[in-house]
């Protein structure tokens, strides 16, 4: 029996040129898992690709990985990477709504995809992520099911702390943010109910979780001077901390 030929990666130059330990291109992957026409794990990946030093299987796994990340590839429940395309999925970024559902903006073209308040419960306004199309419709538009979440686009919270039934809380002042934050006794960093804070995200939403945080600025009293400003400029992602060297130079 003869033995099957190693693929030829059109690409080889360009890698070449680029890693000092190149690794097949991603066309090439993408090319030879469209040959086999099923998800393959990445040891049947590296077999197809003849691929056996250490170094290059290695290099090929953190390869995947990213372009698992960059929504070219999904790696499904078995460990098994297969290509998005073919997978039905459709790529985005999820734009919420303050009524609890949201829309999927995307990659592609096409309309946005209605996601439901069940949908949104596991992601912030913002991230980015896999979507397969739901068989039932929302008023006419197509509506779908996240089935991955590539990035967590949110780190930060601005909003009121609550405490009721000693469970803390911080409610997000932005309205596209529809989850409140959760802060473990001992996160709240000094600041009382009733006050603004920031809030780092410790623990993305999930399913069946909260979104979990600890305060790590507390901007004080929601009727304090310039408390809207303030609140502004952490909910929008704006900058309000200067560079030492520009403050320096503003100084002079």
């Amino acid at each position: 029996m003869a033995k099957n030929k190693k693929p030829s990666d059109p690409h080889a130059d360009r890698e070449a040129s680029n890693y000092s330990n190149p690794i097949a291109s991603r066309e090439l992957i993408m090319e030879q898992l469209a040959e086999v026409g099923v998800p393959r794990t990445m040891a049947q990946v590296a077999a197809m690709l003849e691929l056996k030093n250490k170094d290059d299987r290695i290099a090929l796994e953190r390869r995947l990985r990213a372009m698992e990340r960059d929504g070219q590839l999904i790696k499904t429940r078995k460990g098994s990477y297969g290509l998005v395309r073919r997978m039905d999925l459709i790529k985005g970024r999820v734009l919420a709504h303050r009524d609890g559902f949201g829309f999927l903006s995307r990659a592609d073209v096409g309309d946005d995809i209605y996601l439901s308040s069940r949908q949104m419960a596991r992601v912030f306004h913002g991230d980015e992520v896999l979507v397969r199309l739901d068989e039932d419709n929302w008023r006419g538009r197509e509506s779908g099911v996240i089935v991955e979440v590539l990035a967590h686009n949110t780190q930060q919270v601005a909003g009121k702390l609550v405490e009721q039934s000693g469970i803390q809380y911080v409610v997000p002042d932005n309205p596209r943010i529809n989850h409140d934050i959760q802060v473990p006794p001992g996160a709240e960093g000094g600041a009382g109910p009733g006050q603004i804070v920031t809030v780092e995200i410790i623990e993305q939403p999930a399913r069946h979780r909260k979104p979990v945080g600890k305060v790590t600025e507390v901007l004080g009293d929601p009727m304090g001077p310039g408390m809207e400003i303030e609140i502004a400029l952490r909910s929008h992602d704006l900058p309000w901390q200067w560079p030492e060297e520009v403050l320096e130079e503003a100084a002079q």
